[in-house]
């Protein structure tokens, strides 16, 4: 039921019931429980709202506050919103800030509260500065509290009990929303909208898991209204269809219909996203995500279609979140095919970016998508140049760092270990300190020099003690690279090529183009090799880690080998290089590499990822060779869970590290088995 009793944001609580229709209709993206439910957000409780936002009790659309605007004039504000949200798209941020609070200085309006609130949880997140996080929680919750007062007011007690007796259709659902005027349709999404965004914020502040619960029931609210807003768009548009005046029902606008579409769309992509511990709970209580619909959701605002070069639904004609639905889209071909394959189409990905740069050709966030691209397709140097005309475009400063990690991360994968921009990521961006700390010990270290390394040495000294907790849980990378730091000193200050394998970790040698794997990554690899098999195991370095090197040089050697002799499947390459590769030849050497990692895995000592990693990488190896009954088993080892080191005696039960990415990517895999997709 779309009831609630919004409280004064002075008050110490307010209380926000939120459901869904009990109608079986349900929304092409997500299933949700078909009982109405009850939550309390509590999203506007600790709000100090400015004293000219004259909000009061039983207020009408025609009510007008003491500035002498009124509910009704809330959509009035769409043109100017849009014209806000193309200024932003076209880099010019801080001017597109300006536009917002020159067109509503006390702060009351419904669509420039919650554009400014947008704006500022995307620059905190960004920067992860606590003071920014906390005035983009302040932005969000006053931008809650205003959709509050726009939203259709609270059924009466009376309304409700009479329901009991005669139906609900009128007072919760559908019918509820049926019975909203378009501004308090608008005010509904834009609340739900609010919730996610106050939802993110808090765990992202948060290290505690008290807090991640409570956002989840701000998530969960946010997800019901979406669902109940999809259904009435759907019942709509079946009637408007009945009486021969489909396809759509025209009275509900397009900027509406794109938000709910961004919404519901976004909501299924994440449930099919998480974990399958987590999905399971998630699924108990009702919600269950279709990938493939979700991304026809986000689709549909601009008329996307597989194999379509151009949209059907141009600029002049599209709803306001349209722009923020393609970026969604792209967020997922371009990042999120890291982890999956289901969905994933790289093709339309380029489709829709050539789209947008024809739009916005100095529009920041396309820039670096458009270096995203181009590391997918295994063109490092054109990704860089993305990301320097980007960060060179951008009025945010903490938005640079975002192409600064991208450009450190591409510049690995040439073996290029010039240590400046994970220096300039250790001093300016607060994301994940413990990773830049061994960034740049690894690339000082890779280096070489007395100088340098006494420098990594320091580095590799204080990592851990940078580790940070997220939702209460401490984050994998960050784990791994204490550990490897701990091993460097455990090992009287010695690593074996820490830029390689930290590269591999980043899933970045699969990126890698073939001739600088030829020309620089293999050569490194087989000359440090050799420093090792030359040695006695017992007296190699300070006596200990002789096979987890060796094992851990075979590892990066096989998959260099298998990526020269099957490039990924979105490389492009440049035809006039003339390689000369002997395909087989390399390949029986990747495959040779790789099972000499977990034949020896009983002698590994701390690294016992190695065995798991060459297990998936074999299986990925034997999928591109065709053989997918043994790509099937070496991924199916991987997935099982179960120890296989030869004797796991030594990992005493423990898990390894970046075990559960690891499982994504395996699972992952395994689906593109089944779909006949190349790995």
């Amino acid at each position: 039921m779309f009831s609630r009793k919004v409280s004064n944001p002075s008050s110490k609580s307010a209380t926000e019931s939120s459901s869904h229709s009990s109608t079986p209709t349900s929304t092409p993206s997500l299933e949700g429980p078909s009982t109405p439910t009850f939550e309390k957000s509590g999203i506007a409780s600790s709000v100090q709202t400015p004293s000219s936002v004259s909000f009061v009790s039983g207020m009408t659309e025609s009510t007008a506050t003491a500035s002498g605007y009124s509910r009704k004039q809330a959509l009035d504000d769409l043109p100017m919103i849009r014209n806000v949200l193309h200024t932003f798209l076209s880099g010019k941020m801080v001017e597109a800030e300006a536009q917002i609070k020159d067109a509503d200085l006390n702060n009351e309006r419904l669509y420039t509260t919650s554009g400014w609130g947008v704006i500022q949880c995307l620059k905190s997140l960004m920067s992860f500065e606590e003071d920014e996080i906390d005035a983009a929680l302040e932005a969000t919750k006053h931008a809650a509290f205003v959709a509050g007062h726009h939203r259709r007011p609270a059924t009466s007690l009376t309304a409700r009990l009479a329901g009991l007796v005669v139906g609900s259709a009128q007072i919760s659902g559908v019918g509820f929303v049926k019975g909203m005027t378009a501004v308090e349709r608008h005010a509904e999404l834009v609340y739900a909208e609010c919730l996610l965004e106050k939802a993110i914020l808090g765990i992202a502040s948060s290290g505690d898991w008290l807090t991640f619960i409570k956002e989840f029931l701000n998530i969960r609210s946010a997800t019901n209204i979406y669902r109940t807003l999809g259904q009435f768009i759907q019942t709509m548009d079946a009637e408007a269809v009945a009486r021969g005046e489909g396809p759509i029902d025209r009275s509900i606008d397009l900027d509406f219909r794109s938000g709910v579409a961004l919404g519901n769309g976004v909501n299924s992509l994440v449930l099919t996203m998480l974990p399958d511990s987590v999905s399971g709970v998630v699924a108990l209580f009702g919600y269950k995500g279709d990938r493939i619909d979700g991304l026809r959701t986000l689709s549909a605002p601009g008329g996307w279609q597989d194999g379509i070069t151009d949209p059907s639904i141009t600029q002049e004609n599209e709803g306001l979140r349209r722009p923020i639905t393609d970026l969604m889209l792209l967020v997922f071909h371009l990042y999120l095919s890291a982890v999956t394959y289901l969905g994933v189409s790289i093709p339309q990905a380029r489709n829709i970016l050539n789209y947008n740069l024809k739009l916005y050709p100095d529009g920041v966030f396309f820039l670096f998508l458009q270096g995203r691209l181009r590391i997918i397709e295994s063109q490092p140097e054109l990704a860089i140049e993305s990301f320097t005309k980007g960060m060179q475009l951008t009025q945010y400063e903490t938005l640079k760092n975002v192409a600064i990690w991208e450009m450190a991360v591409a510049k690995l994968t040439l073996c290029d270990w010039s240590p400046d921009l994970w220096k300039r990521l250790l001093d300016e961006s607060n994301w994940s300190k413990a990773v830049y700390s061994y960034g740049l010990a690894a690339c000082l270290y890779e280096t070489g020099g007395d100088k340098n390394k006494e420098e990594a040495a320091a580095l590799f000294e204080k990592t851990p003690s940078l580790l940070k907790r997220l939702a209460g849980k401490s984050i994998p990378m960050e784990k791994f690279v204490s550990r490897k730091s701990r091993k460097f000193e455990g090992q009287g200050n010695r690593l074996f090529l820490p830029g390689v394998e930290f590269c591999y970790m980043f899933s970045s040698l699969n990126h890698t183009p073939r001739r600088v794997l030829l020309s620089k990554t293999i050569p490194l690899i087989e000359e440090s090799l050799k420093s090792i098999e030359s040695s006695d195991p017992s007296n190699y370095g300070n006596g200990t880690g002789y096979w987890d090197d060796l094992c851990l040089g075979k590892l990066l050697l096989g998959v260099c080998l298998r990526y020269v002799a099957y490039p990924d499947p979105q490389a492009v390459e440049d035809p006039s290089e003339d390689l000369k590769i002997d395909v087989e030849a390399t390949r029986k050497k990747a495959f040779e590499a790789l099972k000499f990692v977990y034949s020896n895995g009983t002698k590994i000592e701390l690294d016992h990822y190695l065995v798991y990693c060459a297990h998936y990488e074999l299986g990925k190896l034997y999928a591109r060779t065709g053989d997918i009954t043994k790509a099937r088993h070496e991924l199916e080892l991987v997935a099982s869970g179960k120890p296989l080191e030869v004797n796991a005696s030594g990992r005493k039960g423990g898990k390894y590290s970046l075990e559960n990415a690891l499982h994504v990517r395996t699972h992952a895999a395994l689906e593109a088995l089944d779909s006949g997709d190349l790995l």
